[in-house]
């Protein structure tokens, strides 16, 4: 019996980019066949008004494109594309970030240790380390704990040549199994754009599953730079205060959901706490 692996992707604007990772990715269909695994994709473009979506099925016939209505960012738009029919039948979901190139042979590796492990009784979420073309180093992947005390706080792992158990993990590059799907569900589209990821990775957790940091790297994807964020310092006060309680922020919605899903009874705390900082810097200084 053949077998179905789909890739799901969330788009906006973003048109060369998207377009590259799948360049990447549709070179993986032919390997996959010889192991009698259809690769299939959906790509959810939110709205974008660059040509994305037809330039991606001049290019690429093989992907089913799903038109957004341009308010779903990333989370809410990757939960759309895990309801399409494609992505619900498939025995194993792949989630890809855009703006990703990925290794060649980089889905063989990913399955075969998401099977290596299925075997050993080790199932779970498998994650694809990324790397930043300009340093080299670690980008995006699985991830640690801090400490037990810093529980919303955590650091990447760099990949190695086993499988290392995670605590969380970035959503660029998640290989998911139909058990492991059935048992977490879907992301939840509570989350406004990110910490769906994080949320995903700890609620697999609590389950007794592992989320698994795949042997080597996968890809490459360039880190994204604090420049024009709440963490630039070089910004006014007030300005920072708005980028903050945005979705690409912390929205304190989203926030709210993961602190007290997560963080124990201290859960108040945690959730406070990025927001009095902020405003501590504030009063450290004169407003500008």
């Amino acid at each position: 019996m053949r077998r179905s692996l789909c890739a799901l992707m969330s788009c906006f604007n973003r048109r060369n980019k998207t377009l590259a990772c799948l360049d990447s990715l549709a070179p993986e269909r032919q390997a996959l066949q010889a192991r009698g695994i259809e690769l299939q994709a959906v790509l959810l473009d939110d709205g974008s008004t660059d040509g994305t979506a037809e330039a991606v099925a001049a290019a690429h016939p093989w992907v089913t494109v799903v038109r957004g209505p341009g308010q779903l960012y990333w989370c809410r738009g990757m939960h759309l594309a895990q309801q399409q029919p494609l992505a619900r039948a498939a025995d194993w979901q792949l989630w890809l970030n855009d703006d990703v190139l990925l290794e060649p042979g980089f889905l063989a590796r990913l399955l075969d240790c998401e099977q290596a492990l299925r075997v050993q009784g080790r199932p779970g979420v498998v994650v694809g380390a990324t790397r930043d073309a300009r340093t080299g180093l670690v980008s995006y992947g699985g991830e640690r704990r801090l400490s037990r005390w810093r529980r919303s706080r955590f650091s990447l792992l760099a990949p190695a040549d086993h499988a290392q158990l995670c605590d969380s993990m970035n959503g660029n590059i998640v290989l998911l199994h139909r058990e492991v799907r059935e048992r977490v569900g879907d992301l939840d589209p509570a989350f406004e754009h990110a910490m769906g990821d994080t949320d995903y990775a700890l609620r697999t957790r609590a389950l007794g599953l592992g989320v698994w940091l795949a042997p080597g790297f996968m890809g490459w994807c360039s880190d994204n730079p604090r420049t024009g964020t709440y963490h630039d310092r070089s910004l006014p006060w007030t300005r920072r205060w708005q980028l903050m309680l945005s979705r690409k922020g912390l929205p304190w919605r989203s926030w709210l959901r993961l602190t007290r899903r997560h963080m124990g009874p201290a859960w108040p705390l945690f959730f406070v706490w990025p927001y009095l900082r902020l405003q501590m810097e504030r009063w450290r200084r004169p407003v500008p």
